[in-house]
């Protein structure tokens, strides 16, 4: 496909499949609890089914507007897993070569789903988790510069903008401007600090609350303990209001929850946002504070459903 169509496709199709997504009611982790609303943000609503989506679409239409991404270059760059589909699915559609690092572990599913959409994959040590996969894409970036178009997500600001103009926005319009509490975890950070900026200029006294794993061993696939990790560039600890730390038991209780009580079934990083977003909702029924809270839920429970903790009771 030509650059030009590529900035036609981009420019009319892509926004008409990507974003505008549900929020959902969340009923059972709330219940009991006065004046208290918990709403999710139905991210596999997407078409490549998740909130990476919105990212990968800003990052290829920036790249081809700014002429590194070009025919004959092949898009290469770090996941743990959705921004990879994302980009697997737009380079299907759209005529160009993908090429990603990847840490081995991901699930069963999410291998499946790149075969399909005919993605390259570099697997990388699952010790280093996502920075294993940083450093193998930056190696094999440096090694041919000419061959890769190196999107980086963790470094680059189209990530968040496309957060920012759409998700924030649309969460607002959605609520009605009623929210009072945002959730959303800590992987790129994309999705927390776009949303956060436009939502905070809406309303200055939203709180913010990030989401991350308690330590640096975890089984939350998507998420950075962020102490302990390669920071992404385009964090900025300072926009959260709180940083609260889930369990992975804790994830997978309430996305065993989700499914047995809501019949909702959603991934273990949208667990750990509703995990945390119910201890919020604990909080403010306590102080008998009203609240709006929206948790954002990147991805459904299709990419997890080989995970052994479905199973337990």
């Amino acid at each position: 496909m030509a650059i030009d169509d590529l900035q036609a496709h981009l420019g009319v199709a892509l926004p008409e499949r990507i974003g505008k997504t549900p929020l959902v009611r969340l009923s059972q982790p709330v219940r009991g609890l006065e004046g208290i609303t918990l709403l999710g943000k139905a991210e596999w609503a997407n078409p490549g089914g998740s909130v990476k989506d919105r990212a990968a679409a800003g990052m290829v239409r920036d790249a081809i507007r700014r002429g590194m991404l070009i025919p004959g270059k092949t898009l290469l760059d770090a996941t743990s897993g959705n921004t990879g589909i994302a980009f697997a699915m737009l380079g299907a559609a759209l005529g160009f070569p993908v090429q990603l690092a990847m840490p081995s572990n991901v699930s069963p599913e999410r291998k499946k789903t790149l075969a399909a959409y005919g993605a390259r994959v570099e697997w990388t040590d699952p010790d280093q988790g996502s920075d294993g996969a940083i450093r193998r894409a930056r190696e094999m970036a440096g090694n041919d510069p000419a061959r890769f178009c190196y999107v980086d997500q963790y470094s680059n600001d189209a990530n968040w903008l496309a957060h920012y103009r759409t998700t924030g926005p649309e969460i607002w319009e959605q609520t009605s401007g009623r929210i009072t509490h945002v959730v959303a975890g800590l992987g790129t950070s994309g999705t927390f600090m776009g949303t956060t900026r436009r939502l905070k200029e809406m309303n200055p006294a939203l709180q913010a609350i990030s989401v991350q794993p308690d330590s640096p061993f975890h089984g939350l696939e998507g998420l950075k303990h962020m102490s302990s990790a390669i920071v992404p560039a385009i964090y900025n600890p300072h926009l959260a209001d709180r940083v609260l730390e889930v369990e992975t038991e804790a994830a997978y209780e309430m996305a065993r929850r989700l499914a047995r009580e809501e019949g909702l079934l959603v991934g273990v990083s949208a667990a750990a946002a509703v995990a945390a977003a119910a201890g919020i909702a604990r909080e403010e029924a306590a102080a008998g504070r009203a609240a709006v809270i929206v948790a954002i839920l990147p991805d459904s429970a299709d990419r997890y459903l080989s995970e052994r903790f479905w199973e337990e009771a």
